[in-house]
């Protein structure tokens, strides 16, 4: 038997893919929920746009249907020695082949008060049904962290005219991601339209709690006390390991994997959030966090564990989030501080809030990423750019191919070829569009 312990996108993808390929039994098990659900979806959940069961990309009756066991409950053990697990109420299962998905935790850094009352994050079902459980009557939350998960806990209280007060650690918003001027674009976006009360360079140091331990205010470390009634940690998220501290497999932030996926045991892989490549793909990071990757290694185990031995290949980097009502997209590599030998273009419309952030190699000009916020764009496209070494001018001249506004949006291109042409002295002028006729024949 197959056993999968985790139902996120990287062991569901796995599990369909498997059985495309193999008639072996196949157990997902997870203790958080029975079925699998959208994760990003959560906040539209507490926000009443859907229901939970709305997030559920899949029929109840699917995994009937496709032959996969779906366990909920919680693993206490891995044995690798006689390839089985035992489960918290003392059931124990045999394995072929285990599957490691078990995703990630909320980062906590040992604050006074963080495992408190009224204290939650935005990762889990769980962490959803505690936050509604709290919103009844609730007036002021603070939340710890400046990253895409805390903007999602901000809105969704913010939805329900809760006061929220904001506290990021550094200068500017995601600033170990996003370069300054588009961290800039954000933060004055966030001033101007939806009432979040920022604190930056400003740390949590302890969270106060009343007789019955509930959440009362937090302190910060400038001194400064902010009084609420619930506190959101979310920090930033590590791997959910502690399911392997007595198994003797090998980690470190995460569970030790080869290009493979294989684990320092046999018969044993990992994959998704947990995972942590030994040798990473050169220009990626050793634990990679999104959904699209976990869904690609997902597709690729399940060629693995059935015979076919393939490596990890994720391709050119990108992902997309929302903050608020500002849309972003990132393809290729666009790092918080420009690298020597790169030339960047920040195109940012002076009156609609849109900016475009081209990086590329000052000498070859070829093009390497954009972050783009407010115009969606064509993933197709960048891609193809960037395996086929285009260079700046090339994207620039043909940018109108990627625009995947809808028809009647306004269009940006010959103002960016205008101030590009201002900024380095050239004579760009823009084409039509041609790359459509490739996307349409994808």
């Amino acid at each position: 038997m197959i056993i999968i312990i985790g139902n996120g996108i990287s062991g569901v993808t796995a599990a369909r893919n498997i059985r495309k390929r193999s008639a072996d039994p196949i157990t997902i098990i997870s203790a958080e929920s029975k079925y699998f659900f959208s994760r990003t979806a959560l906040m539209y959940v507490y926000m009443g746009h859907m229901k939970f069961e709305h997030i559920q990309p899949y029929e109840n009756h699917f995994w009937e249907d496709n032959k996969i066991d779906l366990l909920h409950a919680k693993v206490d053990s891995i044995d690798t020695s006689s390839n089985s697990i035992t489960m918290v109420n003392g059931d124990q299962f045999s394995y072929s082949k285990l599957i490691l998905a078990t995703g990630s935790k909320p980062n906590k850094f040992g604050w006074k008060g963080q495992d408190a009352k009224r204290v939650g994050g935005l990762y889990s079902k769980q962490d959803l049904e505690y936050a509604e459980k709290y919103s009844v009557g609730l007036k002021t939350a603070v939340i710890i962290g400046g990253g895409l998960i805390g903007i999602e806990l901000a809105e969704m209280f913010l939805s329900r005219n809760i006061k929220v007060h904001f506290l990021v650690r550094e200068k500017y918003f995601w600033n170990g991601v996003l370069p300054n001027q588009d961290s800039s674009f954000i933060m004055d976006h966030i001033s101007k339209h939806h009432g979040l009360i920022m604190h930056y360079e400003n740390e949590l140091d302890e969270i106060m709690t009343n007789e019955n331990n509930e959440a009362i205010a937090i302190k910060t470390k400038l001194g400064e006390t902010i009084e609420c009634q619930f506190v959101g940690l979310t920090a930033g998220v590590s791997p959910n390991i502690s399911l392997l501290k007595s198994s003797g497999i090998e980690t470190n932030r995460g569970i030790m994997i080869n290009c493979h996926f294989e684990t320092s045991a046999k018969d044993v892989y990992a994959i998704g959030d947990c995972a942590e490549f030994r040798d990473p793909v050169p220009g990626r990071r050793p634990i990679e966090q999104v959904w699209y990757t976990g869904k690609i290694m997902g597709e690729l185990i399940a060629k693995n564990v059935t015979g076919e031995r393939c490596e990890y290949t994720p391709g050119q980097w990108f992902n997309s989030a929302k903050f608020f009502d500002i849309e972003y997209q990132t393809y290729g590599n666009v790092l918080s501080t420009l690298p020597e030998g790169q030339e960047e273009f920040v195109y940012k419309h002076d009156k609609n809030e849109i900016l475009l952030h081209f990086v590329f190699e000052k000498e070859s000009r070829k093009f390497i990423g954009i972050n783009n916020f407010g115009i969606r764009m064509r993933h197709l496209v960048f891609n193809e750019w960037l395996i086929t070494d285009a260079t700046i001018e090339d994207v620039l001249l043909d940018l109108k191919s990627a625009n995947f506004d809808p028809e009647f949006h306004t269009k940006y291109e010959d103002d960016m070829i205008k101030q590009f042409n201002a900024k380095f002295n050239t004579q760009l002028v823009s084409n039509k569009p041609k790359w459509w006729q490739n996307i349409l024949a994808k």
